[in-house]
């Protein structure tokens, strides 16, 4: 089962975004990832500049090496719509982990 977490919110600036996420939404991630009916989690991120791209992709490999042989990917959105379309892309795609994607809207 794919299991969802969609953050909202972030800091504007990259190196801001990445310390907020890990002070208040990796404990969460960490715990989604280590209940037993979860063997897939995709972190929903809002839309940001590029100097996010990094620690995004970082935070998708680093989980997914943690916790294999569960599958973990990061998404960025800006609407609902696109998250949905890439959800459920990669809850039918179960090769692919440890992968930022962005939406290009």
């Amino acid at each position: 089962m794919q299991t969802v977490l969609t953050i909202e919110t972030l800091p504007q600036s990259g190196i801001s975004a990445s310390a907020a996420f890990a002070q208040e939404h990796l404990s969460t991630a960490r715990d989604l990832l280590e209940e037993d009916g979860t063997a897939a989690l995709a972190i929903v991120l809002p839309n940001a500049a590029p100097d996010h791209d990094d620690w995004r992709r970082t935070l998708a490999r680093d989980l997914a090496r943690a916790y294999t042989p569960k599958r973990v990917n990061v998404v960025a959105a800006g609407d609902l719509a696109a998250a949905n379309q890439m959800l459920a892309y990669l809850r039918d795609a179960p090769g692919v982990t440890g992968q930022y994607l962005a939406a290009h809207e």
